[in-house]
């Protein structure tokens, strides 16, 4: 697992914005909405932007997390998508 502090930062139950950039790629929202169904079942409309030159694709839904370790594993799950740069 990942060594951080949301424990200490936060109160469970919370919704919190997982942002995921990654390659341009027009399936790359159905990928991570598939990731954070395994984990947190739930209808998601994530949004999406386009860069300015279209080379990118940045991602952003909202996710009610339990615990500091699902965060944890959804920031680890998400990064691990094909394609995927950064998940913040």
């Amino acid at each position: 697992m990942l060594d951080t502090k949301f424990d200490e930062l936060m109160e469970f139950p919370t919704s919190f914005p997982f942002k995921i950039i990654g390659d341009a790629c027009d399936t790359l929202a159905d990928k991570v909405v598939a990731v954070v169904q395994q984990h947190v079942p739930g209808d998601y409309v994530p949004s999406t932007k386009v860069s300015s030159k279209g080379t990118y694709n940045s991602i952003t839904i909202r996710v009610t997390v339990q615990d500091k370790a699902q965060v944890e594993t959804l920031y680890i799950e998400l990064a691990a998508i094909e394609g995927v740069k950064r998940v913040l």
